[in-house]
């Protein structure tokens, strides 16, 4: 009983850490530390994800096989049990026989003496915002621990939408537009080559220890989900849209290259370039939790129809397109029609 409430004591710590808010890095460490002490683990990964997509992009990780991590993202991509896409809320490596783990603990966790990992996915109806493994080497995670933890999604995923939304800001003048930028990657995840570009923007967008070169972690993410459609694993296109700085939206995408390699495999190529208004607007829509209406109304708006004329497009009367501009406006913060089509386009 006492585990109990004290699982429940920490359950209400993270709601109201949640409902605080804050920029999305910095609310996922708050997070671990709160994690770290209701349940313990050994070692983490914290993706934030494309809402779209599910792919992953902006990692925070702390797991005892970093010297392979593209090997370890691969594998991660690869195995079809646990895997976010597939799970509801949470799911326990520990609930599947040896023989079902598949390839991410058949060859590699094992290996690190990991002997249980809860999978966490971030989704509501808007989409995928994020998944959490923790891993433990020493027990299992108990039911009341996987019940605490699976409690937590809901706050969770609504917090880091939150947290994408705050990123939609207005850009300033002088912000540069990348692209588009490429990195080429082995079919094994190893960098071959990059434009001279590249190196500041995967600086920015995973913050490397000092002393230490960028680790292109969200190009590993999309090319190996490129792996896992090829394999048949899942369905979703190989990119994800991610938050660089100062309103700065990225879109990573993965492609084979033409040529085979010795060994018949072809070079993956991931280009990065900013996103495109049409993705950021789609984007913003689900951050913001606008309905499909609403997203219909915006999508006029960027184009320059007034409201007889959206009123027209969308078989509705004027007083109704007026009753969606105000809800919009409440769930977005904006006070009117610049102001809202601003920070949605980002210029």
């Amino acid at each position: 009983m006492a585990d109990q409430d004290r699982l429940a004591a920490r359950h209400d710590r993270i709601v109201r850490l949640c409902e605080a808010g804050g920029d999305a890095r910095e609310l996922r460490m708050r997070l671990l530390d709160e994690l770290g002490a209701a349940v313990g683990f050994d070692a983490y990964a914290f993706l934030l994800t494309d809402p779209e997509t599910a792919v992953g992009c902006a990692p925070i990780a702390d797991v005892p096989c970093l010297a392979e991590l593209p090997r370890l993202i691969r594998l991660k991509y690869l195995t079809p049990t646990g895997r976010w896409t597939a799970i509801r809320d949470l799911a326990l490596l520990s609930d599947h026989p040896e023989p079902e783990r598949g390839p991410l603990w058949q060859d590699l966790l094992r290996h690190h003496g990991v002997r249980d990992v809860a999978s966490l996915v971030f989704r509501d109806r808007h989409g995928t915002w994020g998944f959490l493994d923790l891993w433990r080497r020493d027990r299992e995670f108990s039911r009341a621990e996987a019940t605490h933890l699976a409690g937590l999604t809901a706050p969770v995923t609504a917090a880091l939408r939150r947290a994408q939304a705050a990123t939609f800001v207005v850009r300033p003048h002088q912000a540069p537009r990348p692209g588009p930028l490429v990195l080429l990657l082995s079919p094994g995840l190893d960098v071959l080559g990059q434009t001279p570009e590249t190196h500041a923007y995967l600086r920015v967008l995973v913050p490397p220890e000092q002393g230490r070169p960028p680790v292109p972690a969200g190009a590993y993410n999309v090319a190996a989900q490129l792996l896992a459609v090829e394999a048949g694993v899942d369905t979703h296109p190989p990119r994800a849209r991610v938050h660089l700085a100062d309103g700065l939206w990225l879109t990573l995408r993965a492609a084979r290259l033409g040529e085979e390699g010795p060994r018949g495999q072809r070079t993956i190529a991931v280009t990065i370039e900013e996103t495109a208004p049409g993705e950021r607007l789609a984007l913003f829509g689900r951050a913001f939790a606008l309905s499909a209406r609403e997203r219909e109304l915006l999508g006029l708006l960027t184009k320059g129809a007034d409201s007889h004329t959206v009123a027209r497009s969308m078989y509705v009367t004027e007083h109704t397109v007026q009753d969606h501009l105000k809800s919009v406006f409440a769930k977005t913060g904006t006070h009117n029609r610049r102001d809202l089509l601003t920070r949605a386009l980002g210029a």
